[in-house]
């Protein structure tokens, strides 16, 4: 907490570090290619889930299936669930990498701070009698201008300068404040009926575990990643900010899939009555009929509220 209320109250001091290492990323080819973010997430999301997935198997002292309904541990812990070995979610990586490379590859990066002209020539429109109907707005995709000797998207355009531990901070905590309001939307437009079949594989399991985190249907999984580039895009969020943002929301999904009460969860971490947790999250997965919301809990209580005066009055 220290270090975030500094960051915020004195930018400078962190801004020779934030300087440095976005100078580095910015001149890397591996940063500045249009497949980083996708290839980063799938890095992300390989080392967290493992790292839980370990955990649940060998602490079976930690798995809520294993906590009687007063907190207390069973005397008999259940088995553990079913779960795929890495080797075996080929198909599962493929089926989440694909479609995000297909637009990796055909669309131009548009982030805040990058002028149109430098989109589009990363977007290979050299000609201002080409680029002249292209808007910086992530708003309004822009497709690759293909060509023979240039057939596919590869680089991305990347602002100058590095943002300030403020903006890192504040663009942080606003594009989780704007994801988790709309994805609880989405959630709840899920669990109708017309929906069913769509996120009926996301609860289809004996015991919520981490594996479960990315258990879902294409349609569902798309959502999940464009409500995501839509919360920080919407408020102009820097590049290096997504790039941490990856880090926090992969730990975030991951941790409320758990199936683990541990002592660092993030709902420990924040004040009381703020966070869902692992704990709310697994009553959503067994019941299905409340707690929607992915990481606060502000929206599934106003829900709630509303649900019960409007349960009284009829």
């Amino acid at each position: 907490m220290l270090v975030l209320g500094s960051s915020i109250a004195t930018p400078g001091l962190y801004q020779p570090t934030l300087d440095s290492i976005y100078a580095s990323l910015r001149h890397s080819s591996i940063y500045t290619a249009s497949t980083f973010e996708t290839w980063w997430t799938v890095l992300v999301y390989a080392i967290i889930e493992v790292s839980y997935t370990y955990r649940f198997g060998h602490n079976p002292q930690l798995r809520l299936a294993n906590h009687k309904e007063d907190g207390t541990l069973s005397s008999t812990p259940k088995p553990i669930p079913r779960m795929l070995r890495p080797k075996n979610r080929f198909r599962e990586g493929l089926i989440y990498i694909g479609p995000l490379l297909l637009l990796d590859h055909t669309l131009i990066k548009k982030y805040a701070g990058v002028s149109v002209h430098e989109m589009a020539l990363s977007g290979n429109y050299h000609t201002p009698s080409l680029s002249k109907n292209i808007h910086g707005t992530f708003l309004a995709p822009t497709l690759r201008n293909f060509t023979l000797a240039s057939p596919v998207q590869t680089r991305r355009a990347l602002p100058v300068a590095a943002p300030t531990s403020r903006d890192l901070v504040v663009e942080l905590a606003t594009s989780f404040f704007i994801y988790d309001a709309l994805f609880f939307g989405f959630h709840l437009a899920l669990h109708h009926p017309f929906f069913a079949s769509v996120h009926s594989r996301h609860h289809n399991h004996h015991e919520i575990n981490p594996q479960i985190t990315n258990q879902l249907d294409i349609f569902e999984r798309l959502g999940l990643v464009l409500l995501a580039n839509f919360s920080l895009n919407i408020i102009g969020s820097h590049v290096l900010t997504r790039t941490v943002f990856v880090v926090v929301f992969v730990w975030l999904l991951v941790d409320i899939h758990s199936g683990m009460d541990l002592e660092w969860g993030y709902d420990k971490i924040l004040p009381r009555g703020w966070a869902s947790g692992s704990k709310r999250h697994s009553v959503h997965h067994r019941v299905g009929n409340k707690y929607y919301e992915p990481f606060f809990n502000w929206w599934d209580d106003a829900y709630e509220r509303l649900r019960k005066k409007g349960i009284k009055e009829g």
